[in-house]
């Protein structure tokens, strides 16, 4: 059972990227997925999270606009996709997996799995 993202590197401000979250050993689409990113020297920041069942997707208010998140059930994956990314997008980004209610979908500690984390750097 784990989950693991890809699709970090190096982009210039106002570019586009995509990361993916593959699960395995378990189906995605009884679960909720969420982005979370920590940028160096900085606390841990929720991103974005797709929760299970059709019951919504839902953003920070810093990337609203600009990054969709988004799942293929067949292939068992989940896809942040960051657009007009902006330098201070700059940190490790990671996936999660869990089954929180709305009030929580911001705290980390209702997630129970975690990808490794893949690094999105913006910058000219």
């Amino acid at each position: 059972v784990q989950l693991q993202a890809s699709g970090g590197g190096l982009v210039q401000p106002g570019g586009a990227l995509r990361v993916s979250c593959s699960a395995s050993g378990f189906s995605l689409r009884d679960y909720a997925i969420a982005w979370f990113r920590q940028a160096p020297g900085k606390e841990r920041e929720w991103v974005s999270t797709s929760r299970h069942g059709g019951q919504g997707t839902y953003y920070a208010d810093s990337v609203k606009g600009r990054f969709i998140l988004s799942r293929d059930n067949a292939k068992n994956t989940a896809y942040l996709q960051m657009n007009s990314l902006k330098p201070e997008d700059t940190a490790i980004y990671y996936c999660a997996r869990g089954r929180p209610i709305l009030s929580a979908i911001a705290n980390g500690g209702t997630y129970d799995l975690w990808g490794q984390g893949t690094q999105v750097t913006v910058s000219s």
